[in-house]
C-alpha cells in the first residue's frame, strides 16, 4: 500500500540515512552583499565552524522562486555554510533558500526543535516576504546486514508498489542490474511528494569503490508550494512530516517494521 494510517513510532534501528529541510523565498539582496555576522551569532552555540563559498545553484532553486530566465542557472551565488563540530549537521544560507540536513536523525521532534530555532533567527534577522516553497526530504537507507535479515528478499520488507519487477516471486534478482521505482504523489494543490525507491551499493568512505552488501533506498522528497507566511511555517512542516510518516509505514512490510525495533 502507499500509505498507512497506523501511529506514528519511533524506531530502536531507524534507516533514515540524511534528512533535509528547505525553505526557498524571495532573494534578499543583504544576504549576498555582507557576511551573516548577526545570523551566525545567533545560532554559533550550536554550528560553530563556518565556511564561504561560490556555488552555481541548479535551475530549479530560480524556478520555484519565479524567474524562469535561462541564464540564471548558471548565476553563481554565495552559500553560507554552518556546521556542527561533529560534521553531521550543516545549515546552508544563500539569498534564496536556507537548509538544514543532519546526517544523524534522532527523530522529528529533535529535528524540528533546531530547525525551529534557525529559522526564528532567520526570520527576525531578514524578515522575508514569504517561503515560496518548503521541502522535507527523508533519504533512507535499508540494510539488511544491519538489521538481521540477510535472509530475507526485498519483496519480504518493502511494498511490491515499490518494487517493480523485484515483487515478482518468479524473477531472480540476481538477474536485475538495475531497477528503480519513480512516483509523484499530490496531497493536494500546493502539496506533493516525490519518492525514488531502488536497490543501491553504497560508496565506502575514503574509497573509489562499492560496497559489496545490496541495500535499498526510499527517497522521499516532500514538498509545499504557494506564497507561505512565516507565521504558517511551523504548521506546513508538520503537515509534511505527518505525510511522510503515512508514506514510510506504507512502503515496509511488518517483517521491516519489527526488525527496526519500534519503540
Amino acid at each position: 500500500m502507499l500509505f498507512s494510517n497506523e501511529e506514528r513510532c519511533l524506531y530502536a534501528r531507524p534507516t533514515a540515512h540524511e534528512v533535509i529541510c528547505q525553505l526557498l523565498f524571495p532573494g534578499i539582496l543583504s544576504i549576498e552583499s555582507r557576511e551573516p555576522a548577526d545570523f551566525q551569532e545567533e545560532i554559533r552555540g550550536r554550528f560553530p565552524l563556518y565556511a564561504r563559498r561560490q556555488e552555481s545553484l541548479p535551475a530549479s532553486v530560480f524556478r520555484r522562486t519565479g524567474d524562469t530566465s535561462e541564464s540564471r542557472s548558471l548565476e553563481t551565488v554565495t552559500n553560507y555554510h554552518f556546521v556542527t563540530e561533529d560534521h553531521l549537521c550543516k545549515l546552508n544560507l544563500t539569498k534564496n533558500f536556507i537548509s538544514l540536513s543532519t546526517l544523524r536523525y534522532t527523530g522529528w521532534e529533535n529535528f524540528a526543535a533546531v530547525l525551529d530555532q534557525t529559522l526564528a533567527a532567520f526570520i527576525r534577522i531578514y524578515q522575508p516576504a514569504f517561503f515560496g516553497r518548503i521541502g522535507l526530504r527523508y533519504r533512507n537507507i535499508i540494510s539488511r546486514s544491519a538489521l538481521g535479515l540477510e535472509d530475507c528478499e526485498w519483496r519480504d520488507l518493502i511494498c511490491s508498489a515499490y518494487l517493480g519487477a523485484l515483487a515478482d516471486e518468479d524473477v531472480n534478482a540476481a538477474m536485475i542490474t538495475r531497477m528503480a521505482t519513480d512516483l509523484e504523489l499530490t496531497f493536494s494543490e500546493s502539496c506533493l511528494a516525490r519518492i525514488h525507491a531502488a536497490p543501491v551499493h553504497m560508496k565506502i568512505p575514503g574509497a573509489n569503490q562499492l560496497e559489496a552488501e545490496e541495500k535499498f533506498m526510499l527517497d522521499m522528497d516532500l514538498a509545499m508550494g504557494g506564497s507561505i507566511s512565516a507565521q504558517l511555517t511551523a504548521g506546513a512542516l508538520e503537515t509534511l512530516h505527518a505525510h511522510s510518516t503515512r508514506i514510510f509505514r506504507g512502503a515496509i512490510t511488518d517483517t521491516l517494521h519489527e526488525a527496526m525495533k519500534p519503540l
